[in-house]
């Protein structure tokens, strides 16, 4: 049984920084990648950056520059490190699993396995 537990999330002022975490237990596949996921209220879920089996990443735009996606293979972790947050970064962020190594952060369908979330509220 594959379980993600995130953690990490709480509340900021604009201009601060969070780091996510994400722990994985059993395991997705041979390879797998990674990701991390946001929903605002009354809004879709999207996809933030993700992490293929081979280390390559991606990121959606709204987020370049200001979070950085890794991994602790030791540790079975996964980290989001978010600078320079503002209030449109409001979300419950996800990490998610597939059995597959290459990276992708949509659609969100392609991702088998997926954490309850942790919330993320940046205040002006």
């Amino acid at each position: 049984q594959v379980q993600l537990v995130e953690s990490g999330g709480g509340s900021v002022q604009v201009g601060g920084s969070l780091r996510l975490s994400c722990v994985v237990s059993g395991y997705p596949g041979i390879s797998f990648a990674m990701g991390w996921f946001r929903q605002a209220p009354g809004k879709e879920r999207e996809g933030v950056a993700c992490i293929g089996g081979l280390g390559s990443t991606k990121y959606a735009d709204s987020v370049k520059g200001r979070f950085t996606i890794s991994k602790d293979k030791a540790l079975n972790t996964l980290h989001l490190q978010m600078n320079s947050l503002n209030p449109e970064d409001t979300a419950m962020y996800y990490c998610a699993a597939r059995a597959g190594s290459s990276c992708t952060i949509a659609p969100t369908s392609d991702y088998n396995y997926w954490g309850q979330g942790t919330q993320v509220t940046v205040s002006s």
